[in-house]
């Protein structure tokens, strides 16, 4: 009997990588997913909606959900918090799904700690330093301070790309949407440490 595995999937990179229009691309072909939804202290930008872009917290608000235990995983980025909440994370594993994180090199030291068994990581990048930044000052979003802060950190991120379980170079978005896909699809496969020894103690028994 095959059963739903509820699995991680991790995708971190530099800001402008592309990592959202990659999930957008894929989301219809790889079933049933729960995208988790950050927590972040940042101000609100124009566009976007609390509780579908981030749920938006006061720097209070967040320090005291760190005290509680409330994160799975939290970082300090560019002056402000970004975490992410245990409830909704356990429920969608729970119920078989593939939770999709878009967080940075040191939360997925995070998840891998806490999740490793079944999680599969994905480092996704510009093909390079100045495409990056090329990126980052096509989409107006940012002052030229934090587009400075965000390439100071790119070139920190990529160092560590040896710890992650894939690379994708997002040269071209159909190409790298569908490495992307087989991933995804490959990553539903993980099965828990505990469901293998139960099936092997169950094996023996027979």
């Amino acid at each position: 009997m095959v059963e739903k595995n509820g699995v991680v999937l991790v995708l971190s990179g530099p800001s402008g990588a592309g990592k959202s229009s990659l999930i957008n691309k894929i989301s219809d072909a790889i079933g049933d997913y729960y995208f988790s939804i950050s927590t972040t202290t940042r101000p609100i930008r124009e566009g976007e909606v609390q509780d579908v872009h981030y749920h938006f917290a006061t720097k209070e608000e967040f320090e005291k959900d760190i005290e509680n235990d409330n994160f799975l995983e939290y970082a300090s980025v560019h002056g402000n918090y970004y975490g992410t909440s245990i409830k909704p994370v356990k429920k969608a594993l729970a119920d078989g799904k593939l939770v999709i994180f878009d967080i940075d090199v040191q939360g997925n030291m995070a998840i891998k700690n806490r999740l490793g068994d079944i999680t599969t990581s994905v480092f996704v990048t510009p093909p390079s330093l100045s495409e990056l930044q090329r990126r980052l000052k096509n989409r107006s979003t940012d002052s030229q301070e934090v587009i400075n802060r965000r390439v100071k950190m790119a070139i920190r991120e990529i160092q560590r790309v040896s710890e992650f379980d894939y690379f994708i170079v997002n040269d071209d978005l159909e190409t790298a949407a569908s490495v992307l896909k087989k991933v995804a699809i490959t990553a539903r496969l993980k099965i828990p440490h505990d469901r293998i020894n139960t099936f092997v103690q169950g094996w023996e028994e027979i």
